[in-house]
């Protein structure tokens, strides 16, 4: 993704992108030949976590000890502090407050800052060592920050989350982790895969979903290994397809 792209996902601006390469909070990714700054979707999971994280009221020497401690350890403490401060205001910090106890009723990890109900549906999936499982963990939270997702989806995604099932996709998923593209296996695991999702959860999607764009697409496909990758593309086009229909 360009600076653009990942501004307008993220729902941030390209302005505020620069300076936080400036003050350090970001880092700089690599760039292209023709000198562009080429974010992955990482870069976006940060950048979301930044934008959650400043909404919430921390500075960003707040955040940046946030995001330094990989446990969470800082994060709670930074919010039982935001916590105690915004209780003693009114209805328009009612909002907060709820996102603040949902990051505290949570696991420290580096998942949140999460919307409720994005927490509430991580929370009935089932615990996984799976690679595949932990980025679309990722993809998740990336997309609730950037508006994307919303409670209506996420209750739909409800019983697909809790299905053990979904874990031996994930684990077939992650066995197509050194194979070529051409590999047999990939075929059934898409098929299963877009199997597997109930038609109902397309019209929870909200309109303009795809606001990602080609370029948010791009960069997810290269966080995977060229035959999950193969195997991603073919379910994302079968869903449009679905769309379509």
């Amino acid at each position: 993704m360009r600076i653009g792209e990942i501004a307008a996902l993220v729902g941030v601006t390209t302005r505020a992108i620069r300076h936080y390469h400036h003050v350090g909070l970001l880092p700089e990714p690599e760039r292209r030949p023709n000198g562009y700054r080429a974010y992955s979707v990482r870069d976006a999971v940060l950048l979301a976590r930044v934008r959650r994280l400043t909404e919430l009221g921390l500075s960003l020497d707040e955040v940046r000890d946030v995001l330094a401690d990989d446990a969470g350890r800082e994060l709670a403490d930074v919010l039982e502090e935001l916590d105690a401060d915004l209780a003693r205001q009114e209805a328009a910090i009612r909002e907060r407050r709820q996102r603040l106890a949902a990051l505290r009723a949570a696991p420290p990890g580096e998942d949140g800052p999460l919307s409720p109900a994005l927490a509430a549906l991580l929370a009935k999936a089932p615990e996984t060592d799976s690679p595949t499982a932990a980025l679309d963990r990722e993809h998740l939270t990336l997309l609730d920050a950037a508006g994307v997702g919303g409670a209506e989806l996420y209750a739909a995604l409800g019983p697909l989350a809790a299905d053990p099932a979904v874990l031996a996709l994930y684990e077939r998923l992650d066995e197509l982790a050194g194979a070529a593209v051409d590999d047999p296996r990939i075929t059934p695991l898409a098929a299963a895969m877009v199997a597997a999702v109930p038609d109902g959860i397309l019209d929870a999607i909200p309109a303009g979903g795809g606001v990602a764009g080609e370029g948010f697409k791009e960069a997810l496909l290269a966080e995977f290994t060229p035959a999950q990758a193969e195997v991603v593309r073919r379910v994302m086009e079968a869903f449009t397809q679905r769309g379509r229909g």
